[in-house]
């Protein structure tokens, strides 16, 4: 599957409550979350790439931005206002979110291979377990919509149906730590992960 056809879907709604400001303006290596995270699926081969905001607005380069007034109900009104937001010439989304800087951009275009070798969903894996990005067919879209309510994303319907997914190890090019906290914050900024660069478009 050739570029223009996965569309790239970053959540960055939330409020950041425990962090104390919004995830998607906080800087990191001098970078906000939400543009390296939009360069992250840009970079992994993803066109377009929509971007989901809720708790603050903010100007997003080349990314189709998207508000979700429901943002405050948790994630699951965010992947439903960014899934009806993809083109429809987009034949899959790779999800990402806005909180997990130390993804690599190899991790989206191992996801999109696995798109294009046939695989309907595809989940990136660190040390065997499912975590992000996540790959969805258009397919799929309507189910996993339905499924998404309250703080709950695409993994309700990853759950139901286990046999549908393709694991895609990702645990040489990158790490899905979170930044929940201050703390967090401060200690993924010193962290170096093989493929991923500091604040550079090395990711």
């Amino acid at each position: 599957m050739a570029g223009p056809s996965c569309a790239g879907l970053l959540l960055a709604a939330g409020g950041g409550s425990r962090l104390g400001v919004p995830k998607a303006a906080v800087e990191f290596r001098g970078e906000r979350l939400v543009d390296r995270g939009a360069r992250l699926l840009a970079e992994g081969g993803c066109s377009p790439v929509v971007v989901v905001l809720g708790a603050v607005t903010v100007q997003v380069p080349d990314a189709i931005t998207v508000g979700n007034p429901d943002w405050a109900t948790g994630m699951g009104s965010s992947l439903r206002a960014g899934l009806s937001a993809v083109p429809p010439s987009a034949e899959a989304v790779v999800i990402a979110l806005a909180d997990q800087p130390l993804i690599g951009a190899e991790a989206v275009r191992r996801l999109v291979r696995a798109r294009r070798d046939g695989a309907g969903v595809a989940v990136a894996t660190y040390g065997g377990a499912p975590r992000n990005p996540v790959l969805i067919g258009r397919e799929h879209f309507g189910e996993v919509a339905g499924l998404a309510t309250g703080d709950v994303g695409a993994r309700a319907f990853l759950r139901a149906h286990p046999a549908l997914v393709t694991p895609v190890p990702c645990d040489d090019v990158g790490d899905p730590a979170d930044i929940d906290t201050p703390d967090d914050l401060a200690r993924l900024s010193e962290i170096g992960v093989p493929g991923v660069g500091r604040g550079s478009a090395s990711r």
